[in-house]
């Protein structure tokens, strides 16, 4: 018998299975950290930041900023100069953004957005009903919080471009391209996934 052969026989059958185990564990645990979020998290709708209607859906996702995702948006927030004070901008900045619900919404169109209130190094504890925090990393001037990327089914991405091109295209009364606002979860910790885009009256679920 081969000195291979004889190896294969002695060694326990759990280094073959364990380490497969650990990497579908691995994979599985990702998806499965969003669906947790998304069944036990908190609503939050985000603004987001006018985008080029000519630059939208490319094969089957959607990458969008908010208006929370600038840094001129945060800065004039209190606990911004706290934050930056001994950082260094070149550096990736771990923060907070605490989100508060509008005191009304209009139930028959799409849901207001929530208003960014305060920024933080240190996740706030004991919130009220009305806020919630929002995990972040900031970069240079922009700030992203895992939640920029969509993916459509193919039957609905050219619905939505068009919706999406038509939104922008109609400007309001100040010459601006309107924005559209995202539903997202959001748990304790701060991590969020995105939930369904609202683009004028019409809801599209991810």
């Amino acid at each position: 018998m081969s000195s291979d052969a004889k190896f294969s026989q002695s060694m326990p059958s759990w280094r073959l299975w364990l380490p497969l185990v650990l990497q579908t564990a691995l994979i599985i645990s990702v998806p499965a950290g969003a669906i947790f979020i998304h069944l036990t998290g908190k609503t939050a709708i985000l603004q987001t930041a006018p985008v080029d209607p000519y630059d939208l859906l490319r094969g089957y996702s959607q990458t969008l900023s908010y208006d929370i995702s600038r840094r001129e948006t945060l800065e004039k927030l209190p606990g911004w100069k706290e934050l930056t004070k001994d950082k260094r901008y070149q550096e990736p900045i771990a923060l907070y953004v605490i989100l508060e619900a509008p005191e009304t919404q209009i139930s028959s169109e799409r849901p207001l957005a929530w208003r960014a209130v305060k920024v933080s190094r240190d996740r706030p504890t004991n919130l009220p009903f009305n806020q919630v925090v929002l995990k972040g990393l900031l970069r240079y001037s922009t700030v992203t919080y895992g939640v920029e990327s969509y993916y459509f089914p193919e039957h609905q991405r050219q619905l939505l471009n068009d919706e999406i091109e038509r939104a922008q295209l109609n400007r309001g009364q100040q010459g601006k391209r309107q924005p559209f606002v995202v539903e997202v979860k959001v748990d304790a910790e701060g991590n969020a996934v995105p939930v369904s885009l609202w683009v004028r009256d019409r809801n599209y679920r991810f």
